[in-house]
């Protein structure tokens, strides 16, 4: 009876085995068809399956229990794409926007947030533009391999001595910019690929579906804009005085690669057709804002208040110049005429002009100009150095005395230290004293002239040319004030840099002879 009863139960339990695995496989590969049925009411325990069965059946993908839906993960996006797409569904769903407005404001904010990034770029490559004449060149006349390196390890190191920001200033912004640019493109262009939920209805006028590729009657719209919109692009950054002046096989390079980005254009209209709409509403847009805001730092007025204004940022006067009330009219170097408003121009801007029509011969106008400047600032130490350059010119000497002594105070109030506060206060000393020499008045001239002779001879050809000038003229003055050894002390200094004034030198030594035979038979005679 106990063996029978042991055979039962084995019986039983072999085929209530049976029953749990068959009732685990339906339960799992058949409950998406039969969810109508009711559950059981308690879920059998699992069997202890041999290790081969575990994993076999492990293999199989786990579905939701009492769900319809059967998912299946295929996401090969990378994590950067995917980051976005979470990120823009956020956004959608916390503001309600339409997505075709979610498209086009992230594209703005993201453009924001890299123009400070493209601000201080602009300010160290300003910077660098007017350090650079400065520098040696960075690869020899002659080069060879030693001797260019020699002379670019030079190059850097002069760099860094007068302060010259890094030369891979010419690259961050770029660096930023084009993998948002690329990283946006890709994660839109996803979302309208795989239809994202809301992108058959997120646009807004023709472009109703932002999954769709461009059709029908506006279908040309979205294309048009973009090739247009990128041609635009190229004439505003082409659009540069320094671009257009540039010369030699760097001018032939620059208008092909010109040439070449005009004729893309073309394929950029054609490929507008095989991009769906939402990633053509985020092309256009940022296009858009590239425009805008190529144009805003262009402005002279923006251009002055974010500091980004070089000595050339100033328009270019070609022949002739008005000033007529509040505006200046003037012919600029394509011969087309220009209108300016005096508001919107700031005093480095006047200064620049004057500048221009001085080295032209009007003198007049560049008075006018400069006076200008100055009563928008009337502290502008370099505009009233180039004032009393401008007064000197004309032989105003009591006024132009005025406006360098004015520059010479202010340059001593502020104790200066760097190359160019040291390279006005000896220019506006050296006219100062030319100014009191041609009034007679030897004395206040030969002060301000032994001013420049105390300074530190400069390294800048251009301002060590300036300097032996002021030496020269120094000598001058003494020589006419009777201290002829002095005056030749300082003649030496002059012949030592520039040997075609040793003749004077000699007149000076000889008459300094004369004198001192002179005093030596008057010593005998008495």
């Amino acid at each position: 009876m106990s063996s029978v009863w042991r055979s039962c139960l084995r019986a039983s339990s072999s085929s209530s085995s049976r029953h749990r695995i068959s009732n685990l496989f339906f339960s799992n590969s058949l409950k998406p068809f039969i969810s109508s049925h009711p559950p059981p009411l308690f879920s059998p325990s699992p069997p202890c399956l041999p290790p081969l069965h575990r994993r076999f059946i492990s293999s199989f993908p786990e579905f939701p229990i009492g769900s319809h839906e059967i998912i299946i993960p295929n996401d090969d996006s990378s994590l950067p794409v995917h980051a976005v797409v979470n990120f823009l569904d956020g956004f959608h769903q916390f503001t309600g926007l339409p997505w075709w407005m979610i498209i086009a404001s992230s594209t703005v904010a993201v453009r924001l947030a890299l123009l400070p990034l493209l601000i201080l770029q602009l300010k160290k490559l300003k910077t660098i533009s007017e350090l650079l004449p400065q520098l040696p060149m960075p690869i020899p006349a002659n080069p060879t391999l030693r001797a260019s390196i020699d002379q670019f390890s030079h190059f850097l190191k002069e760099s860094r001595a007068i302060g010259c920001p890094s030369f891979l200033w010419f690259f961050p912004y770029l660096s930023v910019q084009l993998p948002c640019f690329f990283l946006l493109m890709a994660s839109i262009r996803k979302m309208s690929l795989d239809g994202h939920p809301g992108f058959d209805s997120g646009g807004v006028l023709w472009f109703q579906n932002l999954s769709d590729l461009p059709g029908g009657s506006f279908g040309p719209v979205f294309p048009i804009l973009i090739a247009g919109f990128h041609y635009i692009n190229i004439q505003i950054s082409f659009d540069s005085p320094t671009i257009r002046q540039t010369t030699g096989l760097t001018g032939l390079l620059m208008r092909y690669y010109k040439l070449y980005l005009e004729i893309l254009s073309v394929p950029l209209f054609f490929v507008g057709y095989a991009i769906p709409q939402g990633s053509l509403v985020y092309w256009v847009t940022n296009s858009s804002v590239n425009i805008f805001q190529q144009l805003s730092l262009k402005h002279p007025t923006v251009g002055a208040k974010l500091g980004l204004l070089g000595q050339g940022a100033s328009p270019s006067v070609g022949h002739s110049m008005e000033i007529s009330g509040s505006v200046i009219k003037y012919v600029d170097s394509d011969s087309q005429e220009q209108t300016l408003s005096l508001q919107t121009l700031t005093p480095e801007e006047l200064l620049s002009l004057s500048v221009q029509v001085l080295s032209k011969g009007d003198k007049e106008t560049s008075i006018q100009l400069l006076r200008l400047a100055l009563e928008k600032d009337p502290g502008y130490v370099r505009g009233l150095v180039l004032m009393g350059q401008a007064l000197l010119q004309k032989t105003q000497l009591a006024e132009a005395t005025h406006y360098l002594e004015l520059a010479i105070s202010k340059l001593l109030d502020g104790a200066p230290s760097d190359a160019e506060d040291v390279e006005l206060l000896m220019l506006a000393s050296q006219w100062a004293g030319a100014a009191y020499v041609q009034q007679g008045k030897m004395k206040s001239g030969i002060t301000h002239l032994e001013r420049v002779a105390n300074l530190k001879e400069p390294g800048d050809p251009k301002s060590k040319e300036h300097y032996f000038e002021a030496l020269l003229l120094l000598s001058s003055a003494l020589y006419k004030e009777g201290e002829s050894d002095e005056a030749a002390k300082i003649l030496r200094v002059v012949v030592d840099h520039n040997p075609a004034y040793k003749p004077l030198l000699e007149q000076c030594e000889d008459e300094n002879e004369q004198v001192s035979d002179l005093v030596s038979r008057r010593k005998d005679h008495y």
